[in-house]
C-alpha cells in the first residue's frame, strides 16, 4: 500500500473535528443544505432530494494533516460536480465567475476550497460510509469528502455551501498552524508557510491527544 508523503496507516477511522471533546451536533429532523453566496438567489436542497441526484461510490483513503491515514474506506453520495452543474450553475448570472467555495457544518466549522479542486473527480457530498449511513461521529447527515486533500477540508455535518468570486475572509490568517490553502496530500501541503516535512514531528505529537479527546466526545466508540 502506497501512502502520501509523511502518512502512516492506522486501525479504524478516528473521529476528528472542531469540538473533539463534545458530542457531535444533533441531526435536524429535516436536514437541508443551503446554497448561497454569489448566486442570484439562495436556495436550499433537502438531503432527501440530494440523494436523488446521480450517485456514485468511491473507494478512497482518508488522510489527516496530523499524519494518520484511514485506509480502504468506501464512500457513497453525489459528486460535488453534479451538484454544482445541476443546482448551482443555473443560479449564476452570466458574468459571474466563481473562484472559491466555502463549506460550513452544523458544528460551525468551515473550509474554503478553490473551485477547480472542488470539481475534481473524487470530491463527493457523501451520505454513506462502508455501506451504512454516515453516523454522527463522522459527519451525519452528509459531509464533504475530498480524498486528495487533507481531512480538514472535508467538512462534516454539511449545512451550507457558499460560492465566491474572490477569496473569502480567512479566519486563520494569523494562526501559527495556518492550514495550507490547497492542502493537497501528494504535494504534502500541510502548513501555509512551512514545508510539510518540517511540521510532521509537531503534528504527529497531536495524534494521541486528539484520539483521547475524540473518545470523550464520541457518541459511540469509533469503529
Amino acid at each position: 500500500m502506497t501512502l502520501p508523503p509523511g502518512q502512516r496507516a492506522v486501525d479504524g477511522f478516528p473521529r476528528f473535528g472542531t469540538h473533539l471533546h463534545r458530542p457531535p451536533p444533533p441531526v435536524p429532523a429535516a436536514p437541508v443544505i443551503e446554497l448561497g453566496g454569489a448566486v442570484t438567489e439562495a436556495v436550499t436542497v433537502s438531503v432527501g432530494d440530494l440523494a436523488k441526484l446521480p450517485r456514485r461510490q468511491l473507494g478512497a483513503d482518508f488522510h489527516c494533516v496530523a499524519g494518520w491515514s484511514a485506509t480502504g474506506l468506501l464512500w457513497e453520495g453525489v459528486a460535488f460536480e453534479t451538484l454544482y452543474r445541476t443546482r448551482v450553475e443555473p443560479l449564476l448570472a452570466a458574468d459571474t465567475v466563481i473562484s472559491h467555495v466555502s463549506f460550513e457544518g452544523l458544528d460551525g466549522y468551515r473550509s474554503v476550497v478553490l473551485l477547480e479542486d472542488a470539481l475534481a473527480d473524487d470530491v463527493l457530498v457523501a451520505d454513506r460510509l462502508d455501506g451504512r449511513p454516515i453516523d454522527s461521529d463522522h459527519g451525519a447527515p452528509v459531509r464533504l469528502v475530498s480524498p486528495s486533500q487533507y481531512g480538514f477540508v472535508s467538512t462534516k455535518h454539511l449545512c451550507r455551501i457558499a460560492f465566491h468570486t474572490s477569496p473569502p475572509p480567512d479566519p486563520d490568517r494569523w494562526s501559527p498552524i495556518a492550514a495550507h490553502h490547497r492542502a493537497r496530500v501528494w504535494q504534502e501541503e500541510r502548513h501555509r508557510h512551512l514545508p510539510g516535512r518540517a511540521v510532521r514531528p509537531l503534528y504527529r505529537t497531536l495524534i494521541g491527544p486528539i484520539r483521547a479527546l475524540s473518545a470523550r466526545g464520541s457518541r459511540k466508540r469509533p469503529r
